[in-house]
């Protein structure tokens, strides 16, 4: 089992920066696919960002890429989310995800190829 717990969701204006965090504890954190989604009320999660284990290679959908920037600490077992220029539209729940080995044939910016969440933070962004 893998325990993921987000942070550093809050409020902030227009333009400005937040970093989530996310600590994962359980099995080896190093050797899983991380990922970021995010959920807006009445609408489906959808997907921001991933870094696997292996090569470190990074995806970002197209409406963050420029702004965000994904990042993992295998020493400290944390997944980060620096987001900067932020917009409204980038208001909502933020999840991390993690997925086990034996999902990675599955295209990783799919929802269900991940089987660990997180139980979200909220992000707010004000025009």
């Amino acid at each position: 089992q893998v325990q993921l717990v987000e942070s550093g969701g809050g409020l902030v204006q227009a333009g400005g920066s937040l970093r989530l965090s996310c600590a994962a504890s359980g099995r080896i954190f190093s050797l899983y696919d991380m990922g970021w989604f995010r959920q807006v009320p009445g609408l489906e999660r959808e997907f921001v960002s991933a870094h696997t284990w292996s090569g470190g290679s990074t995806y970002y959908a197209d409406s963050v890429k420029g702004r965000f920037t994904i990042s993992r600490d295998n020493a400290k077992n944390t997944l980060y989310l620096q987001m900067n220029s932020l917009k409204p539209e980038d208001t909502a729940v933020y999840y991390c995800a993690a997925r086990s080995p034996d999902r990675t044939r599955v295209v990783i910016t799919t929802l269900n190829s991940y089987n660990y969440w997180g139980q979200g933070t909220q992000v707010t962004v004000s025009s």
